[in-house]
């Protein structure tokens, strides 16, 4: 079975092909640079940008697994969460596609993606377990007790953990994406120099807050703190902030499989403090880590049975919670 996958949910174009569960091309076109200058994604520039982008790139990952269009046995696109306008582009392309060729079309939830993303190389996991999404839109901890089944356990209050990561690379005069920037630069500094305080000690609960270590940071500098040594202790911070977090949701629930997902799961300082934890870890390829379309194809192929039919009906959803019960 070949699976199209599309993801066109902020500012990547993501197209990916998987073969029976198995990633055979996964092209993304970025749009970093066209960003860079503005601090952020432009919503209305990452529009135009996936409408020139997808018909090539869908066009180059045929002709790279070297399969025709007719090939494709199923057609998946993220119908959300995002920028709506940017879920459009991939999601009519997809829907029109499916359409012409009379092909089932699945509409995929862009964390779970993710998730399945997590699980590329290791199909044979399976639930219970936690699920971490942490990437420049999302901050989410899910407990998974079974497939399709997601418990939110919790999330970031205000900035998701790659947003900090940019909006700090932004203070510190750093590009974008902010998160490889401040890892670079966090490398060369000493965390110890500078007192910044890991966010919501004491709480019970398994929420996440970026905003106030952002605004330290902007402090941080104006009191003549190193670049370098900011970036180290942020990186630092933030990384304590989400493995205490996580831990102690893992003790709550009881499950010692986490898989954690999403851009910031590229972060080998996160990687490391997860590591020494004692849980069996899953992380995405590094291919896979940022939203990409193979990831959407995963889902696709993943969760096909429970979609019966085709979704050409399912709309756009900007705001679109994973949670299921």
């Amino acid at each position: 079975m070949w699976v199209l996958g599309i993801d066109t949910s902020c500012d990547d174009t993501g197209v990916g092909l998987v073969r029976d569960g198995q990633v055979v091309v996964n092209l993304v076109a970025s749009q970093a640079s066209r960003h860079q200058g503005y601090g952020g994604v432009v919503p209305e520039l990452a529009s135009r940008e996936h409408v020139q982008a997808i018909d090539p790139l869908v066009r180059a990952a045929l002709a790279e697994a070297g399969v025709g269009v007719r090939h494709l046995d199923l057609i998946a696109a993220t119908r959300g969460p995002g920028l709506v306008g940017a879920l459009l582009v991939g999601l009519t392309y997809a829907k029109g596609l499916a359409f012409a060729l009379g092909r089932p079309f699945v509409a995929v939830h862009h964390l779970e993606g993710h998730i399945y993303a997590a699980l590329a190389h290791h199909p044979e996991v399976a639930p219970p377990f936690l699920a971490l999404v942490a990437s420049g839109g999302h901050t989410h901890l899910f407990e998974v007790p079974a497939w399709g089944t997601y418990r939110l356990l919790g999330a970031t209050l205000d900035d998701a953990a790659g947003e900090a990561f940019d909006k700090a690379a932004r203070a510190l005069g750093l590009g974008y994406p902010g998160g490889p920037e401040i890892e670079r630069l966090a490398a060369e500094g000493d965390p110890s120099r500078v007192p910044l305080s890991v966010p919501l000690q004491g709480q019970e609960g398994f929420d996440f807050s970026f905003s106030g270590l952002k605004t330290a940071v902007v402090q941080a500098l104006k009191k003549g703190y190193a670049p370098a040594d900011v970036a180290a202790r942020f990186q630092q911070v933030a990384v304590e902030h989400i493995a205490q977090v996580v831990l102690r949701a893992a003790r709550s629930t009881g499950h010692t499989t986490l898989l954690v997902a999403g851009g910031v799961a590229q972060n080998r300082a996160l990687q490391a403090r997860l590591q020494g934890a004692g849980l069996e870890l899953f992380f995405p390829p590094r291919g896979l880590a940022t939203d990409n379309g193979a990831m959407v194809a995963l889902a696709a192929w993943r969760t096909r049975e429970r979609h019966p039919g085709s979704e050409l009906g399912v709309p756009a959803a900007p705001y679109l919670p994973l949670a299921t019960s």
